[in-house]
């Protein structure tokens, strides 16, 4: 995080402060790290897919646009379509020996999406000529090494053009496979694993892949990733003991149509609302089961004292969430599993009875901005108390008589500007920095949260 950032607080948007009860509805995008996975698969499918309900976002268009320079053809009907058609590129005409061939000469510009600059760069081990990637320059302090390293073991090469480990940096694919065993550490991020396992059905001999780190964040997802990769008759075989994973040589082939979930992380500063305003809050398309992370939220705010149901309606499947403004400390809290939900809940327990501590979400530091920086800083600049651990943050309670507004830096952080928003329901006079930055993963996040607090509560479920 860049301590001397400052958006112009000319531009800052007034988040809206909420003084009853909520009574909504809210309708959540498709999940970016859905979207994103099947865009990769579908990519690498032996046939054309069609994707239902996928996320129009920053992110996911970026990663669009990357492929169509690989060489795979997409038909949408517009850039807001949230149907699309992914056509693979001809295998038959590709040497054998590479089982498939993407275009290279180009340069993929990735923004500053984690998915993009960590899923896209293992899919140059199949392009016909060197691809460059590069980005936003908030980007360049990402850690890329681990999976760079991982490429290297397979026989890639890695050209730096700035810092080593960080992009910008050029792939050259390499002329033949050298490595089946790939030792990564994957500590700051599970997308080092996920995206050497997205395309590793393509390599000749597949992949065994280990991970040699001390700690693994956001397991859910590798394991959405495994998920997702068996979906297309993919096999992966996981050793949790050893950390390895082991993925057979295969043809993938994604079912020819497929849905894209609501994003269950982007459902957090809504339905966390509930807690703030007090009320409901309901958010439709809930799915029975789900490999996001964000399928934990339901459970962490049940702790935090809000009532959590799901009823259906006309076969919809509801998340409900009722409270009437008490929110619970939640003590020495293991977040390791989901850490995206940390800046929601981080808002929330602002205003929590008791401290709650954080952990196992280090790496957060290597996200869009240090995040644990960024909350600690951001909760103390509207008068709370909270405190940077080496694993986590402290958040502590404080008499709300303290709390007073304050423009809330985003740091390009769409988590971190809906952070603002969330603090704005019960802190007069907050104002949001570069508010535009949620459209990352929420296009139309302003009109959504204005939306949610003008409801009609006849719209609402029936309690």
């Amino acid at each position: 995080m860049n301590e001397h950032e400052n958006d112009n607080p000319e531009a800052a948007w007034v988040a809206p402060n909420r003084n009853q009860p909520l009574d909504a509805r809210v309708t959540i995008p498709g999940s970016k790290s859905l979207s994103n996975r099947y865009l990769i698969l579908a990519a690498l499918s032996s046939r054309p897919v069609t994707i239902h309900g996928l996320l129009r976002s920053r992110d996911t268009n970026l990663m669009i646009d990357a492929l169509r320079q690989l060489g795979v053809h997409i038909d949408e009907q517009s850039k807001e379509s949230t149907t699309v058609r992914i056509i693979p590129p001809d295998k038959s005409l590709q040497p054998a020996a590479h089982n498939l061939r993407f275009k290279g000469n180009v340069t993929i510009f990735c923004g500053l999406a984690g998915t993009v600059m960590r899923f896209l760069p293992a899919l140059a081990l199949f392009a016909d000529a060197p691809v460059t990637f590069d980005g936003d320059i908030q980007a360049y302090e990402r850690p890329m090494k681990p999976l760079l390293d991982g490429l290297e073991q397979l026989g890639a090469t890695i050209r730096f053009t700035g810092q080593t480990g960080f992009l910008p940096f050029t792939i050259t694919p390499p002329q033949h496979f050298a490595a089946h065993h790939v030792d990564i550490d994957s500590s700051s991020s599970s997308q080092f694993i996920s995206g050497l396992l997205l395309a590793a059905s393509a390599l000749p001999n597949g992949i065994e892949l280990h991970h040699s780190g001390s700690s693994l964040p956001s397991l859910p997802h590798i394991n959405m990733s495994v998920s997702d990769i068996e979906k297309a008759g993919g096999t992966v075989m996981t050793n949790r003991q050893t950390n390895t994973w082991t993925v057979e040589h295969r043809d993938l082939c994604l079912p020819q149509s497929l849905t894209v979930e609501p994003d269950l992380s982007n459902a957090a500063p809504f339905l966390g609302a509930a807690l703030l305003a007090g009320g409901t809050v309901s958010v439709p398309f809930w799915p029975q089961t789900t490999t996001q992370p964000g399928g934990l939220l339901p459970r962490f705010l049940s702790r935090m004292g809000a009532t959590v149901d799901f009823p259906e309606e006309s076969g919809i499947r509801y998340c409900r969430v009722v409270s009437h403004g008490d929110i619970h400390g939640l003590g020495n809290f293991d977040l390791e599993a989901a850490g995206e939900l940390a800046p929601s809940l981080a808002a929330l327990l602002t205003f929590a009875d008791s401290k709650t501590t954080m952990l196992g979400i280090a790496h957060l530091r290597g996200h869009e901005t240090n995040r644990l920086a960024a909350m600690v800083a951001e909760i103390r600049r509207v008068g709370a108390d909270a405190e940077e651990m080496e694993d986590g943050i402290i958040i502590r309670p404080v008499d709300t008589r303290r709390l007073h507004g304050a423009v809330i830096r985003s740091y390009h952080d769409h988590r971190m500007a809906t952070f603002g928003a969330m603090l704005g329901l019960r802190i007069g006079g907050i104002q949001v920095e570069n508010i535009e930055t949620t459209r990352k993963t929420l296009p139309d996040f302003v009109g959504m949260w204005k939306n949610m607090l003008s409801c009609d509560p006849t719209n609402a479920l029936s309690a």
